[in-house]
């Protein structure tokens, strides 16, 4: 019994710093969508890229202001009280970093946009003569947004997280995020 605790207190302290590591890119990602600032002339302002890169904005707040779905409880030295809660705290922050990255994903294209729109103006009031690049433009953002699927979202983090050699056995799968945003 003795080495099984042994064990159990080695995950579990592998989970406590996965949990670190998922909320540090957490709040990165964060950090990154409340330094969005645009501003668009009042003709400007209902344009896809800069209403998705208000929208992005929003998205990041609302997920700051959700409630942790686990429990609250402190596991009281129980060693398997306190797997089950790390567990919903790693279900919790994933699903919460997977909103952020794809808001960020969703706001670097709405950044994009933005700049090659101001590349083609050059501080000119859009005319006939830009019709065609600005509808590229926007055509290149749809086609960016349709690309930014859930599976593209998870894979980038994924690989990232991978790429760093971190522990990934207990990370939420998929369509286990997927559950839980259903359910918020």
């Amino acid at each position: 019994m003795l080495l099984a605790n042994a064990v159990l207190f080695t995950v579990n302290d592998a989970r406590a710093i996965r949990i670190t590591e998922i909320m540090a890119d957490f709040r990165s990602l964060q950090h990154y969508l409340n330094q969005l600032r645009t501003n668009p002339t009042a003709e400007e302002y209902y344009l896809e890229g800069y209403s998705l890169l208000r929208q992005c904005s929003d998205e990041a707040q609302t997920i700051l202001q959700t409630p942790f779905a686990g429990s609250s409880g402190a596991p009281g030295g129980d060693l398997e009280a306190e797997k089950a809660q790390l567990q919903m705290i790693i279900v919790d922050a994933a699903v919460r970093r997977f909103q952020c990255q794809r808001a960020y994903l969703r706001a670097h294209a709405g950044l994009r946009w933005m700049n090659s729109r101001n590349s083609i103006l050059r501080g000119q009031k859009p005319h006939a003569g830009h019709f065609e690049a600005l509808q590229a433009a926007d055509n290149t953002l749809r086609s960016e947004l349709l690309a930014i699927s859930d599976l593209h979202v998870e894979n980038t983090l994924r690989n990232q997280d991978a790429a760093q050699g971190k522990w990934l056995a207990e990370d939420p799968s998929l369509a286990h995020i997927q559950q839980n945003l259903m359910r918020r």
